[in-house]
């Protein structure tokens, strides 16, 4: 079943994606991942709808008419709109119609999202996208990215490469 952090990662590098979705799940301690934990526990302390888990979605907090999540910076900025995306959708289908919220904490802005018809057929392509890389045998390649040396998996994507 694809979740919100399937949908993240599909934007970020579908390698990741693979791994993550086979238990390889190298976050755990990752400095990266703990700062994104301890920004999530700081969140929203005066929401009594926080850390909502439905199914296959994990919503940091919901307020009103929107569903808010919190991120440290933008640099992932369309898979964080993405993985909103999803959620609303998601929510949508089980007959609540929400608007999102993305508050990024180290440039101290906000965007709002709002989900089309055009996200939803988008949303579908995309679910069957990631469950085509899921079932694969073996991972898709490396992707080279500026990105990879903050990656959890980074040592594992680029073990034989620092041997000689």
């Amino acid at each position: 079943m694809v979740s919100g952090l399937h949908i993240q990662y599909y934007f970020v590098c579908h390698r990741k994606l693979w791994l993550y979705a086979k238990n390889i799940q190298l976050e755990e301690g990752h400095e990266r991942v703990q700062t994104g934990k301890i920004l999530h526990e700081r969140a929203y302390k005066n929401s009594e709808e926080k850390e909502l888990a439905v199914d296959n979605i994990k919503i940091d907090a919901i307020d009103g008419e929107y569903v808010r999540e919190v991120k440290v910076t933008s640099k992932m900025t369309k898979a964080d709109k993405w993985q909103l995306l999803f959620y609303l959708y998601e929510l949508k289908k089980r007959g609540l119609n929400k608007k999102g919220l993305i508050s990024y904490t180290k440039e101290k802005r906000t965007e709002e999202v709002v989900l089309t018809e055009k996200d939803e057929e988008e949303l579908d392509k995309i679910k069957e996208s990631i469950q085509e890389i899921m079932e694969q045998s073996y991972p898709p390649g490396v992707i080279h990215s500026p990105i990879c040396t903050k990656c959890a998996y980074y040592d594992f994507c680029y073990a034989e490469e620092g041997e000689e």
